[in-house]
């Protein structure tokens, strides 16, 4: 269900609990832009957002405003809240945050702490609100998952003198992108807005953001887009979209319009010291969403294409190893036994550059590019494979609830061998010895691993630099399998001889593979 917290770092499942006081020394936070829950505390003042230059802006947003706000809805939820027993069970919420010293701190502990204690507290009910838009005029309306997640009830209520409340029913949600579909029986044709073109928005573009901060209803605020295809560290598909338009807890699930009155995005998160906006909020792409509702209204649930690879980025130490004039596209790191890509040929080491005939600038462009593309279709990859281009073609599966995580390790890997020895390689600053029993047993490595491994890592080093470390499993240098510590020594040397300002390693960590440059300058 919607609700709101401060959030260190990233992105998580919010709690419900009260909205914390700022506090001059508190580290910036990341916060959904979640809903006041019914009994809402408010310990802070929401930080006055910048004006913006008025160049190029309409002379008045009030037409806009007036066609988009009746198809904009407040979401009210409301669930049973377990308490904490002894034994297990759910947990009661959070105590909220105060500044040191607040008079509120000892009440509500001491309040907080018997609570928990109390083996014999009834269940409670927890109420929030949120925002959501109609976007078909049958009675279909979009939210974030967040939103409604764990609600017992849904209650959408209407821009209007009265205030008009529905029933919603719940046709599906996916947490991967942190939408959900819900729909009504108003008994009449409901006003709706359009999907806009999330793709064609540009940084600087006016939009205009509604929603249902600190439940005060349909509330209108304007601004530009700040930027495009952010990662905010909320899941593997973000790709959202800046804007300094005040967004606040509330206006989770809202539309965030174009001066068409044209949907590009959904608001679903700010980034804030005090709780309130600060001018940095954020939204899904339109053209991500729209794709992910239609999937929910046809079937309740989001099927994905699956390549079937563990990708990482390409960056120049990296690119300069593997003989690319460019830092870009996807570098693959494992591929997963009998999946899509394994099927296909394709190999770690392979760095992906295009995909069904668009680039792939990054590592995390593509898990985008293969979630959107059907499922069953055969679509061609481009390939730079030691130093040649190839075209690889892929026939999608379907993306596995569980995914298996199991690698597909480089071929000439055979039975365990275990190889005496060590070496210090002094030009990226590491020791590395063979696979002994000991060393198995000291770094619990499988008997499956194969390869060098590290056993230490020199202070102010290349491999320190890159984060390599003791128990560490070398698998190749230069794309060749290593199988003794004198085959990374002669690798290095020979990388280092010819020129080459990186040597690249893949390594083995946690029954994972990954590759990392290490500078030979």
């Amino acid at each position: 269900m919607e609700t709101h917290v401060t959030i260190p770092v990233r992105l998580r499942p919010a709690l419900a609990q009260a909205a914390p006081a700022p506090a001059p020394r508190r580290l910036a936070r990341w916060l959904f832009a979640a809903p006041v829950a019914a009994a809402l505390l408010l310990t802070g003042t929401p930080a006055v957002q910048p004006a913006h230059a008025q160049r190029g802006a309409p002379e008045s947003f009030a037409p806009l405003a007036e066609r988009i706000l009746p198809a904009v809805v407040n979401i009210s939820t409301s669930q049973t809240v377990q308490q904490n027993r002894p034994g297990g069970g759910r947990s009661p919420v959070p105590m909220p945050e105060f500044p040191p010293g607040s008079p509120f701190e000892d009440f509500f502990r001491d309040f907080f702490e018997r609570q928990q204690q109390d083996p014999n507290a009834p269940p409670r009910r927890a109420q929030s609100l949120g925002s959501g838009f109609i976007i078909d005029a049958s009675g279909y309306i979009v939210t974030n998952n967040h939103v409604i997640e764990g609600a017992d009830e849904i209650t959408v209520i209407f821009q209007g003198a009265d205030q008009q409340e529905l029933k919603a029913e719940l046709i599906g949600t996916d947490k991967e992108t942190d939408l959900a579909l819900l729909k009504v029986n108003a008994g009449r044709s409901l006003p709706a807005l359009k999907w806009g073109d999330s793709d064609g928005i540009k940084v600087g573009d006016w939009v205009v953001a509604i929603g249902n901060p600190f439940g005060l209803g349909g509330t209108v605020t304007a601004g530009i887009i700040s930027a495009r295809a952010r990662d905010i560290g909320a899941g593997r598909f973000d790709d959202f979209l800046q804007t300094d338009a005040s967004i606040n807890r509330g206006n989770s699930g809202g539309p965030l319009v174009n001066l068409n009155g044209d949907v590009v995005g959904i608001n679903s998160a700010i980034f804030s010291q005090t709780g309130g906006s600060i001018g940095i909020g954020f939204a899904i792409p339109a053209n991500m969403a729209k794709n992910v509702i239609g999937q929910l209204r046809e079937g309740g649930k989001v099927k994905r294409g699956w390549l079937g690879v563990q990708i990482q980025n390409v960056n120049p130490d990296e690119a300069e190893a593997l003989g690319l004039k460019e830092a870009k596209g996807a570098l693959v790191g494992t591929v997963t036994p009998e999946s899509p890509a394994a099927k296909a040929g394709l190999r770690p080491g392979d760095v992906i550059l295009t995909f069904d005939g668009k680039d792939v600038a990054n590592n995390r462009a593509l898990p985008r590019m293969v979630a959107e593309t059907p499922i069953n279709k055969k679509v061609s990859v481009g390939v730079f494979r030691k130093g040649e281009r190839l075209t690889v073609s892929v026939t999608l599966g379907e993306f596995p609830e569980q995914p298996t995580v199991q690698a597909a390790l480089p071929g000439g890997r055979g039975g365990p061998q275990e190889e005496q020895g060590q070496a210090n390689v002094e030009a990226v600053g590491m020791t590395v010895s063979g696979l002994t029993p000991e060393l198995r047993k000291q770094f619990n490595l499988t008997e499956a691993a194969k390869g060098v491994v590290v056993t230490k890592v020199n202070p102010n080093s290349p491999a320190q630099a890159r984060q390599l470390r003791p128990g560490d499993v070398i698998v190749e240098v230069s794309q060749q399998a290593v199988e003794k510590p004198a085959d990374v020594q002669d690798r290095v040397k020979k990388a280092k001889e010819s020129g080459q300002k990186a040597v690249l390693l893949l390594i083995e960590r946690g029954g994972e593979l990954q590759f990392l440059a290490l500078s030979l300058g």
